[in-house]
């Protein structure tokens, strides 16, 4: 029994720490390698084996605050946009492209708004032209839905206030974003 209960211990404790190297988890302060801290100089070590692309001019000038994309092979996983040009500024947002990036809660791209609603307390919802955002401060997300998702009356009318109780519970998430 005393065997047992060591064996069952020590499985626990593997599957705990394997669990915090996810490459792939996303957490409030976190998305895999990537932390609050994390510099735009530091990418290329943070993603090694990835291809970390920047967006330049044809002249090599950097475009403003640009987005920086992550690649693995030809897929993308992540579009990053630094605070500043600067090398050693930290990254403000990041847009999720792989599924196989999640929460703890197991939200991913492919969740839907019944996912997100079940998982963590809504922050705020907020009407744009052809989407709607929903925000999840507890883990500093927000997640953009098409107008198309929504009861035909709201999907045209631009000044309609959206709650929780008009998005349906199928309602795909279009883009999954983390904003530090």
């Amino acid at each position: 029994m005393t065997k047992r209960l060591i064996v069952t211990f020590f499985a626990s404790l593997f599957l705990i720490s394997c669990n915090s190297d996810d490459p792939f988890a996303i957490t409030s302060t976190s998305v895999g390698p990537l932390t609050q801290e994390s510099t735009v100089n530091e990418l290329e070590t943070l993603f090694k084996g990835q291809k970390v692309v920047s967006k330049t001019n044809p002249q090599g000038a950097k475009i403003g605050s640009d987005a920086i994309e992550i690649y693995e092979n030809d897929a993308q996983l992540l579009s990053l946009k630094p605070k500043t040009d600067e090398k050693t500024s930290t990254i403000k947002t990041i847009q999720i492209f792989d599924p196989r990036y999640k929460t703890e809660e197991g939200i991913t791209l492919n969740s839907t708004f019944k996912d997100i609603k079940n998982a963590y307390k809504i922050s705020k919802i907020e009407t744009l032209l052809t989407s709607i955002v929903v925000f999840v401060d507890d883990i500093n997300a927000y997640f953009t839905i098409d107008k198309k998702e929504l009861p035909s009356e709201l999907q045209f009318d631009m000044s309609a206030k959206v709650d929780e109780v008009h998005i349906p519970d199928g309602a795909k998430i279009k883009y999954f974003m983390i904003g530090w």
